[in-house]
C-alpha cells in the first residue's frame, strides 16, 4: 500500500490556486436564487392556500438531521427566458433518507408556473426514475402540477424520452419490485394523473389535492357538463366514490408523516456485496480542493494532490504506475468503500522546443492501461470512480500509426460494458471522445457531478473558434468576399465568447449533462452515498466486453 504524497506533506498549496473557490462563490450565489423557485411572492400565495413548498415538503419527509443529495438543481438554468424561466425546471429531485432508508424524492414546485411541465421537467423526472430503477430504491412523488406547459407541448409529448416515458417507467419500476408512493398535494391533471395512480399507493390531501383527466373547463367544452373541480376529482370523490386513491389526508404534514410510516415498514432486501472497511479521513484536508487547481487552467497541477485529499488515509494501490502516465489507475477506499480510480493526469514533458504541458491527453498506452484496469475492477466487483480532466485522445501521424483509434475504442468498449457502479466527477476539461472514454453521461454513471472548474465541449474554445473562423473565411473568400484582419479578429472573439459560454458547467447542468455542480470538498460524501445507494441492487450481471481490437 503506497501513501499518496508522503513526500507532499511539506508542500504548500499552489500559489494563486484559488480557481475552484472563486468559481464556487459564483455557483453558490446562483444556487441561492434558484432555490427560491418562483420567488417570494409566489411562495406567499402558495402558503396562503395552506400548502407547503416543494422544499419544505422534502425537509419534513426526510429524517431529521439527514442530508438531501439534490439532483438537477440547475436544470433549465438560463432556458425558457421568453416564458419567464423555469428555476430548477419547476421540480425538486434527489436522494434522501426516510426512516433510515435511501429514497428518491421528486416534488413539483408549484411556485414555478403552477408546477407545469417543461421539456427539462420531463428530463429531470426521467433522471430521478432512472436512479430509482438502477439502484432498486423506493421513489416518492409529491405531485402538485398544472400539467404540460402547453406552449412547448410539441417538445414534451410524443417522443421516446418525452412525457409518456414517465408512465412507462412507472410500470417497469413496479415490475422490478421498486416501491413507488405518490402524494397528490395539489392539482394532478390530464396525462399526469397516471403517474400517482400507477404508483403502489396514492394519497391525496383534502381540499388542495385533485386528480382528473380533464378539468371542469375542458369537461364543459367537451361534453357540456358543468361541474367544479372539487366535485369532479377532489379528495373525497377519489377516496370515497371512485376508489382511485388510497389515503385521504387532512393536510401536507400528516400526508408526509403517513409516507414516512409506510416506508418505515418496508421489508429488507438482499444487497450487493461491495466491500467496506472502517472509514478513515485523508491525510490532507479535503477543503484544500477548493484552492488546489490553478485559476489559469493552462497551468499544470498534480492529480495525485487531488486524490490525496479524497481517498482514505491518502493511501492508494497504484496499477501500472510507470506505464501510460497520462491516466492514473489504482485501488483505494473512500469513506471505507473499496473503489477503483481512473483519473487523468497532466504532465510536463521535454520536447525539442523545451518543456510542454500534456493536458490530460489520452495516449495509446494510457488507454490500454485504463481498459485493462476497468476490466479488473469488474472482475473483482469493485465500483469505479472517474476523475475527468481530459482534452481527448492524442492526434497526429505518430499516434494514428500507433493505433490510437484501436486503443481508444478498447477503452470506450470496456467502460460501456462495465457492470459495476460507476461515478464520474468532471474536475477540469471534458473534451471530445475523452468525455466518453472517461465515463461521461452517455456511459451510464450512477451519478455524475461537475466541479466549478469543469469545462465540457467537443474541444477547447480557442481551437473550436479558430476552426470555425477558418471555415467561414474560406467559404466567404470562395464567394468573392474578402475579410480583413480586423474583421476576422472580431468574428473570432464573438465565436469564442459564444463557445466558451456553452462550455460553462452551468450550461451543462442546465441540460442535465451532469447531475449538479458541487463543492469539491463534497466529493468523498457523494461517492460514499452513491455506493451505499448502488448496493441496494444486488443484481450485478457478469462482465462481457464483446470484441476488442488487440
Amino acid at each position: 500500500m503506497s501513501r499518496i504524497g508522503a513526500e507532499l506533506a511539506k508542500t504548500s498549496l499552489p500559489a494563486g490556486g484559488s480557481g475552484p473557490a472563486l468559481l464556487l462563490q459564483k455557483i453558490e450565489k446562483e444556487a441561492e436564487s434558484v432555490r427560491l423557485g418562483g420567488g417570494a411572492a409566489a411562495v406567499d400565495r402558495h402558503h396562503a392556500k395552506g400548502k407547503l413548498t416543494a422544499r419544505e415538503r422534502i425537509a419534513l419527509l426526510i429524517d431529521p438531521g439527514s442530508q438531501f443529495l439534490e439532483i438537477g438543481l440547475f436544470a433549465a438554468y438560463g432556458m425558457y427566458g421568453e416564458y419567464g424561466g423555469a428555476p430548477s425546471a419547476g421540480t425538486v429531485a434527489g436522494i434522501g433518507v426516510v426512516r433510515n432508508r435511501d429514497v428518491v424524492i421528486v416534488a413539483n414546485d408549484a411556485t414555478v408556473k403552477a408546477g407545469a411541465w417543461f421539456p427539462m421537467t420531463c428530463k429531470k423526472n426521467l433522471r430521478a426514475q432512472e436512479i430509482a430503477m438502477e439502484n432498486r430504491i423506493p421513489i416518492v412523488y409529491l405531485v402538485d402540477s398544472a400539467g404540460v406547459f402547453l406552449p412547448l407541448q410539441s417538445e414534451i409529448f410524443p417522443d421516446k424520452e418525452h412525457f409518456g416515458r414517465i408512465f412507462r417507467n412507472n410500470a417497469l419500476l413496479s415490475s422490478l419490485g421498486v416501491t413507488q408512493i405518490a402524494a397528490i398535494m395539489g392539482p394532478c391533471v390530464a396525462g399526469g394523473a397516471y403517474l400517482p395512480i400507477m404508483s403502489d399507493e396514492a394519497m391525496i390531501v383534502d381540499k388542495t389535492g385533485s386528480v382528473f383527466l380533464a378539468g371542469s373547463h375542458l369537461v364543459k367544452a367537451a361534453i357540456g357538463e358543468e361541474i367544479v373541480n372539487e366535485r369532479l376529482g377532489g379528495a373525497a370523490v377519489h377516496c370515497e366514490i371512485s376508489g382511485v386513491t388510497d389515503h385521504l389526508m387532512p393536510d401536507d404534514k400528516s400526508c408526509l408523516e403517513r409516507i414516512r410510516s409506510i416506508i418505515g415498514k418496508l421489508g429488507a432486501r438482499p444487497k450487493a456485496g461491495f466491500d467496506r472497511a472502517a472509514p478513515a479521513p485523508p491525510l490532507f484536508d479535503p477543503a484544500d480542493l477548493r484552492a488546489l487547481l490553478p485559476q489559469d487552467r493552462a497551468k499544470p497541477y498534480d492529480m495525485y494532490e487531488i486524490l490525496a485529499r479524497i481517498v482514505d488515509g491518502s493511501e492508494f494501490d497504484e496499477y501500472k504506475a510507470g506505464f501510460g502516465k497520462t491516466i492514473i489507475t489504482g485501488y483505494a477506499r473512500i469513506d471505507g468503500w473499496a473503489v477503483g480510480i481512473v483519473a487523468n493526469q497532466r504532465l510536463v514533458v521535454k520536447t525539442a522546443k523545451g518543456e510542454m504541458q500534456v493536458g490530460g491527453v489520452i495516449y495509446s498506452d494510457s488507454a490500454d492501461k485504463a481498459a485493462r484496469f476497468v476490466m479488473n475492477c469488474n472482475q473483482k466487483m469493485i465500483p469505479l470512480v472517474f476523475f475527468q480532466d481530459v482534452t481527448g485522445f492524442m492526434v497526429g501521424s505518430r499516434a494514428e500509426q500507433g493505433g490510437i483509434i484501436k486503443d481508444g475504442a478498447k477503452m470506450v468498449n470496456v467502460v460501456a460494458n462495465s457492470v459495476v457502479p460507476k461515478f464520474t466527477f468532471i474536475v477540469g476539461n471534458s473534451f471530445g471522445a475523452g468525455n466518453y472514454a472517461m465515463c461521461g453521461k452517455a456511459y451510464d454513471p450512477r451519478l455524475i457531478f461537475a466541479w466549478p472548474t469543469a469545462t465540457i465541449a467537443v474541444m477547447g474554445g480557442k481551437q473550436a473558434s479558430e476552426t470555425l473562423l477558418a471555415i467561414k473565411v474560406q467559404r466567404m473568400e470562395q464567394g468573392g468576399t474578402h475579410i480583413d484582419a480586423a474583421t476576422q479578429q472580431q468574428l473570432l472573439e464573438e465565436m469564442q465568447q459564444r463557445y466558451e459560454k456553452e462550455m460553462d458547467p452551468l450550461f451543462a447542468a442546465a441540460r442535465l449533462w451532469v447531475d449538479g455542480i458541487i463543492d469539491p470538498a463534497e466529493t468523498r460524501a457523494i461517492v460514499s452515498k452513491g455506493i451505499a445507494v448502488a448496493a441496494h441492487n444486488p443484481e450485478v450481471p457478469a462482465f462481457r466486453s464483446g470484441v476488442l481490437q488487440t
